[in-house]
């Protein structure tokens, strides 16, 4: 099982902090299963992924027992 954490607005919009896939993907292609399973989160496309805890580009295999993270940008002062 692979965990995906998400992290503020994303959590907020999905209403879930964590979930999981059972099939090793891609970090593009367990973005594009989010984005088909939560069309209305728009920051999820502009998401940065961490993978076991560094940044990750959209190349990265993410395997059975990893984590990955989807965290959006943020703003402030």
């Amino acid at each position: 099982m692979i965990k995906i954490l998400l992290f503020a607005e994303l959590e907020e919009k999905t209403g879930k902090r964590e979930l999981s896939v059972s099939m090793e993907m891609t970090v593009e292609e367990i973005r594009k299963k989010l984005l088909k399973d939560y069309p209305h989160v728009t920051g999820l496309a502009s998401a940065m992924a961490a993978v076991n805890e560094e940044f990750a580009d959209e190349s990265v295999k993410v395997r059975q027992g990893d984590l990955i993270a989807f965290i959006p940008p943020v703003s402030g002062g």
